[in-house]
């Protein structure tokens, strides 16, 4: 890896860290907010799965088209392209007046967010060892919690006080001053451009590779169990089992807090034991929380608690395939991996959020109706989850004992013959 000035392993985790606030907060509050602004808007609550699908739609898109060209770029300056295109889209969405111009603004933002994601994992797993690398997603992937912690309960806040508007300028505002400071700090990352004066991977080469397809299959399973269930938490939450909208922001910070510490401890976990048994850990767990949350609520447990089981087993399991994820690509062709992962993750959560608008009602009294039914299938889909992690991670390590082994020796003789060739 190329630099010409060093910075540390630690500061490129906070960078982008500070970068993944910022892109993550831009996609998370949205769904939270979704009441507030399907009232301000006149949408129906069911229709707040198609405004997610918007931006991880266009996020798939994005993610395609960047696979042909982001791996020739010094990595920082594409970086900043891309998050100058979601800054300026999340204050678009702060303007919409309708159903209409808020899908659009939300997939101008997924197609450049979807970029952002790949690019930050890209840099990290170009200078973060492979040894250190689960850590190093943990810590990066916490962007996540404190965007839970501090991002959604202060947008939900700030909804309540200005308005719905108010927390898509305010992200905005910050975007500009974070994203400025983490790419000014950054250093140029151009050690995959010195790897490409070879032959040039192609996308149907890539696409031939079975360590690739499975790493693919399992990104957008992943991602569609997630999703058919995320975007309708807080309406289900405030209209089907009456939480009060003001108490909202503390599922959301106390599962935040979770979360930071779960993807610490997961990634060093990860780094020790395989990405196979702690992704299995955390699907079961997530089956389990299911099926409390939304089949059998037990009497006289406070939902904040069952949702902390939530994100930790929400945590667990993203930080297990995306580590394992990284360390199927080599350097030259990473970013073109990335976007391709970017795009099948978008693809997946897309489709787990328009499927779940499809299956929901909006009753009556005000509940959603058809969630057994979304929960089952989320449930179903994650069953899947541990074969993939252990079909994947054998394939990896499969490759990396074959790298690390010594090459063979000729022995050569020793008589007065000459060694034969």
């Amino acid at each position: 890896m190329s630099s010409p000035r060093a910075v540390s392993e630690r500061a490129v985790v906070f960078l982008i860290g500070a970068v993944q606030f910022v892109n993550i907060l831009d996609f998370v509050m949205v769904m939270p907010l979704g009441p507030d602004f399907a009232t301000g808007l006149g949408i129906a609550t069911s229709h707040i799965g198609t405004i997610g699908a918007a931006y991880t739609a266009a996020g798939c898109v994005a993610g395609v088209a960047g696979s042909y060209f982001l791996d020739r770029f010094d990595r920082r300056k594409a970086l900043a392209v891309a998050m100058l295109g979601l800054v300026v889209s999340t204050a678009a969405g702060g303007l919409a007046t309708g159903l209409t111009s808020l899908l659009v603004a939300r997939a101008l933002a997924g197609l450049f967010g979807g970029p952002a994601t790949s690019l930050s994992m890209s840099i990290i797993a170009d200078l973060i060892p492979a040894e250190r690398r689960g850590r190093a997603m943990g810590a990066v992937m916490g962007a996540f919690s404190v965007a839970s912690v501090l991002g959604i309960p202060l947008a939900l806040k700030l909804a309540g006080w200005a308005g719905w508007r108010m927390p898509f300028f305010a992200v905005a505002g910050l975007g500009m001053l974070l994203v400025a400071g983490a790419i000014f700090y950054l250093p140029p990352i151009r050690g995959h451009l010195e790897q490409q004066r070879g032959p040039v991977v192609s996308a149907k080469e890539l696409f031939t590779r079975t360590d690739v397809l499975l790493s693919y299959s399992m990104t957008s399973l992943l991602n569609l169990a997630g999703f058919i269930i995320i975007p309708n938490i807080s309406g289900y939450v405030q209209h089907n089992l009456g939480y009060p909208r003001e108490e909202l922001e503390l599922i959301y910070f106390v599962g935040g807090l979770v979360s930071f510490v779960t993807l610490r401890v997961a990634g060093k976990a990860v780094d020790l034991l395989g990405s196979f048994r702690v992704g299995t850990v955390g699907s079961m767990l997530f089956i389990g929380t299911l099926y409390i949350v939304f089949i059998h609520p037990p009497a006289g447990v406070p939902l904040v608690a069952i949702f902390a089981c939530f994100f930790l087993s929400m945590g667990m399991r993203n930080v297990a395939y995306s580590t394992l994820t990284s360390r199927v690509p080599e350097q030259s062709i990473r970013a073109r991996f990335m976007s391709f992962q970017s795009a099948v993750q978008h693809l997946g959560a897309a489709a787990g959020a328009f499927l779940s608008s499809q299956m929901l009602t909006d009753l009556p009294d005000g509940q959603l109706g058809g969630m057994n039914q979304v929960v089952f299938v989320s449930m179903a889909l994650t069953l899947m989850a541990p074969v993939m992690f252990f079909l994947v991670e054998r394939r990896v390590l499969a490759r990396d004992r074959v790298a690390a082994a010594p090459l063979a020796v000729v022995p050569v003789p020793t008589g007065g013959g000459s060694p034969r060739s």
